[in-house]
């Protein structure tokens, strides 16, 4: 029973993730800010834990480029975050560890993963001083709005992890 609502949450995650980017979104330097994608990233961290979380932000990735709502940024940028998010949760059990994860995560280690997937996928020059600011803004976006539902909602009786 406890695995059917896991998965049934990781879905529930993705699809929210998905269509949230096709509603929600705004042009930040070079990429595009998807705060959605990174408020349900914080949210599966802290409800579902790592692991978890970093499969809703790859399968979100997948869906999100399949339907031409994304590109290949968003696989570093998401799943990088998912997991430092998670991670820092674990270790801190605190929530707001979790938004800080997923803010140096993605606009940390997802820009600096997203250089070379740029410059051999999308054959884009753009830096690391081109991707840093605009992955900060859409991470810190979707991390403030992950903070305030974390903040009115009961967590401790959802948490699904291991």
């Amino acid at each position: 029973m406890r695995n059917t609502k896991r998965l049934t949450t990781m879905a529930v995650l993705v699809a929210i993730g998905t269509l949230g980017a096709q509603f929600l979104w705004f042009p930040a330097g070079i990429a595009k800010a998807y705060p959605v994608q990174h408020a349900v990233n914080v949210i599966a961290a802290v409800v579902l834990g790592p692991v978890p979380a970093v499969m809703v932000a790859f399968v979100i990735g997948i869906l999100r480029f399949l339907l031409g709502l994304g590109t290949f940024l968003a696989f570093p940028g998401g799943m990088f975050g998912a997991l430092l998010a998670g991670l820092c949760y674990r270790m801190f059990e605190r929530k707001r560890s979790a938004v800080i994860g997923e803010v140096l995560g993605t606009g940390v280690i997802g820009a600096l993963a997203s250089v070379p997937i740029a410059h051999v996928l999308m054959g884009s020059s753009a830096g690391v001083f081109a991707f840093v600011p605009s992955f900060v803004v859409s991470s810190v976006s979707g991390a403030m709005i992950a903070a305030f539902i974390l903040s009115r909602v009961k967590v401790e009786n959802m948490i699904l992890q291991p």
